[in-house]
């Protein structure tokens, strides 16, 4: 019977862009998808952006919008980078609405009423110079399990270790560099550590159908080590929905957004229910027969295998069938890099490269573990130009051409021998099994196996000879025909890796969509295929250089804002004092030292970007126009590879106004725009304060 699937990918922030270590778990869950969908089987992928959250009023805040309006444009920026990739979802909305703060509320009511939420009075991290509270990943510190410097305060990417932001060692404010003081306030917790959870997750988690095995493994050691309860509420000023109170009153306590993030997933399908007429409870209700999967990455494992199926479990809802893992995405064998250009946005690859090129390189190394993967620039222009145009696509160029020319596009009869490997393999459920499991990369060795089965009989049969020999018409036919159908089951076997090259395939062949069972149905005799239009290029290693070469941005040294240095006891004084004086006699890294008349002598204005747009011929730079508040200039800015122009329009910047214009190939630049970057990435553009206007002069 076909099955009923609900399949999710981790909501992405909205407080930045896609890039390709992003585009793994998308481009994964796109093509399970899509093999299931084919399969017969009814599938909805859902997704939404994530939205809530003090990171979003910070930039929002920064820059001069309301958060709606931020979120609003990352939603369009997000969904237009998706589409590059052919992600296909059925919704992908966001978790600023209506449904999701529905089920949130329902959620956290529900878990109220089993007394698994306490409201209790903590210390809590409070920044003195931005007067607020702090949220766990605005502060940082040295992890207190594996003493990793510059850890979260929720939790450590080093060791995966979760724990309370008071645990850190020797921690700061993130947003202002300043020691945090702690403050008292009544928070809401999810009481994890209650048995009735504990004894559910030693269930849930031992099942080998609901997490890979390495994943059951580190779920054992949180699970051994006891588990705390969970602080699902943040203090105002947030951005997110506000925790109903029992007479209906405000609280002034907000949800957490690690709470109403996977409650996004509900919120999107609520959505997707509302406008096709499906039933949401038949898809969440406890004994439901359809089946959820979330895809994501290891690093969210702690919130999705445990957090998540507890609340679930003990607010009526049904919990996932398997929660998928992937690993981390490496480019060059290194953690991505903006000085070395390989820190890659969806965007900036889609202005270079063909997409479908990424998604096969991606399945070609994805195996259905936590391992990490590579992208090797190199391995990756070589196994494309290899497999796909060297072997795949070669089978139609190679034959084709014959069939228009000498039969007017019509096929003859098939060769059932050589197509006997092609459905074997359908038989065999080798290529499925392994799609089934997400071993894309098994799956893809097999079908390259039958692109080399195909090769070979094109080679042995030698076509090109037959056509120059009289007689021969019929077995020409013959051999051509059955190649069709040979490149017919491999576009059929690859359409979930490549679906817009599956299409081209279907509109050259005259044949509906592909589906699973085609596999059966040779193409017939007589069948009119279309004239063959060239498929797919080879990557041009340049192509690939001159990407690298825009992303890589100028890490000139600046220095550092240190945080403030934490209050120390008086014992070390002294000691400190002779170190100090010590290192007075060294000369300063900042010398030589300029006057205040030096500084004065640049003219640093407030200015509003009126216009930025595209420059013709030009690999890095925008054009500016900037208002300085009665007066126009035009600047050429080389920060092409870190915004796209129509993010820019209407924000505040800082330019330096007294700059002497330049005149450059593409027009005259009168004045500059201020950036600050460094080895931890860049360009960031500067934003004045709330309050500054056009023109105004920075002092």
């Amino acid at each position: 019977m076909p099955r009923k699937i609900l399949v999710t990918s981790a909501l992405p922030y909205a407080n930045g862009s896609i890039h390709l270590g992003h585009l793994v778990e998308y481009i994964q869950t796109d093509i399970w998808a899509r093999f299931q969908k084919m399969r017969g089987n009814t599938c909805f992928y859902c997704c939404a952006d994530d939205t809530h959250g003090t990171p979003i009023m910070l930039r929002a805040e920064k820059e001069g919008i309301t958060p709606e309006q931020l979120i609003d444009r990352t939603w369009h920026e997000h969904k237009r980078d998706f589409d590059g990739f052919h992600i296909d979802f059925d919704n992908y909305y966001s978790t600023n609405t209506p449904e999701t703060r529905h089920y949130a509320d329902t959620i956290y009511t529900r878990l109220k009423q089993a007394g698994l939420i306490e409201i209790r009075s903590i210390e809590q991290f409070y920044d003195p110079v931005k007067e607020m509270f702090l949220p766990d990943r605005f502060i940082k510190g040295e992890c207190p399990k594996c003493h990793a410097k510059d850890q979260y305060g929720d939790n450590c990417e080093a060791c995966g270790a979760a724990y309370q932001p008071t645990d850190l060692i020797e921690p700061y404010s993130a947003v202002s560099g300043a020691k945090p003081v702690r403050k008292e306030s009544d928070h809401h917790f999810f009481k994890l550590s209650d048995p009735r959870c504990a004894d559910f997750l030693k269930q849930w988690t031992a099942d080998p159908a609901h997490v890979q095995a390495e994943a059951a493994n580190k779920l054992g050691e949180w699970l051994q080590a006891g588990l705390s309860d969970w602080d699902i509420s943040r203090d105002a000023p947030y951005f997110g929905f506000e925790i109903p109170g029992d007479d209906g009153k405000p609280t002034g306590k907000y949800y957490y957004v690690w709470l109403d993030a996977p409650i996004g997933y509900m919120g999107s399908f609520q959505n997707l229910c509302d406008k096709t007429g499906l039933d949401f409870n038949e898809f969440w209700k406890p004994d439901s027969d359809a089946e959820l999967y979330h895809f994501i990455g290891k690093d969210i494992l702690y919130f999705h295998a445990l957090f998540w199926p507890a609340e679930l479990a003990h607010a009526g809802f049904r919990t996932p069938t398997g929660v998928f893992c992937h690993g981390f995405l490496t480019v060059n064998g290194l953690k991505m890099s903006k000085s070395r250009g390989t820190f890659i946005t969806a965007e900036s690859y889609l202005n270079h490269l063909n997409p479908e090129w990424l998604r096969y390189y991606y399945a070609a190394k994805l195996n259905g573990s936590m391992e990490d993967i590579d992208l090797n620039l190199e391995d990756f222009a070589a196994r494309v130009n290899s497999d796909l145009v060297g072997k795949y696509v070669n089978i139609a160029s190679r034959c084709a051409g014959f069939i228009s020319k000498r039969f007017s596009g019509k096929l003859g009869a098939v060769d059932m021998n050589a197509t006997t490997e092609f459905s074997q393999a359908y038989a065999d459920g080798a290529i499925a099994n392994s799609y089934e499991e997400r071993d894309f990369g098994r799956a893809l060795r097999e079908i390259m196996r039958l692109a080399d089965v195909a090769n070979q009989y094109i080679a042995e049969r030698k076509p090109w000879e037959m056509a120059k020999q009289e007689g021969r018409e019929a077995e020409l036919l013959e051999v051509c025909s059955t190649a069709m159908t040979q490149f017919r089951d491999l576009t059929l076997y690859l359409k979930p890796v490549l679906p817009k090259l599956a299409e081209q395939v279907e509109a050259f062949l005259n044949i509906p969509p592909l589906t699973w069972t085609d596999i059966w149905t040779p193409l017939p005799a007589g069948h009119a295929i279309n004239e063959y239009q060239h498929l797919m290029t080879r990557i041009d290693p340049k192509k690939i250089e001159i990407m690298v070469e825009e992303n890589k941005q100028s890490l000139a040294p600046v220095p550092e804002v240190a945080a403030p240095a934490p209050i120390k006891h008086a014992e070390h004084q002294q000691s400190e004092a002779k170190a100090e004086a010590a290192a007075s006699d060294e000369k300063s890294m900042w010398e030589p030292f300029i006057s205040i008349d030096d500084f004065t002598k640049v003219d640093l204005r407030i200015a509003r970007i009126a216009n930025a747009e595209h420059v013709e011929g030009a690999d890095k730079l925008l054009k500016l126009t900037l208002d300085l508040g009665g007066e126009t200039r035009t600047v050429f800015a080389g920060i092409k590879a870190a915004y796209a122009p129509e993010t820019l329009i209407g924000r505040l910047t800082v330019m330096v106004a007294n700059l002497a214009p330049r005149k450059m190939k593409f027009g005259m630049s009168e004045g500059m725009v201020c950036a600050a970057s460094d080895e931890r990435g860049g360009p960031f553009l500067l934003s004045p304060d709330s309050g500054a206007q056009p023109g105004m002069r920075i002092k």
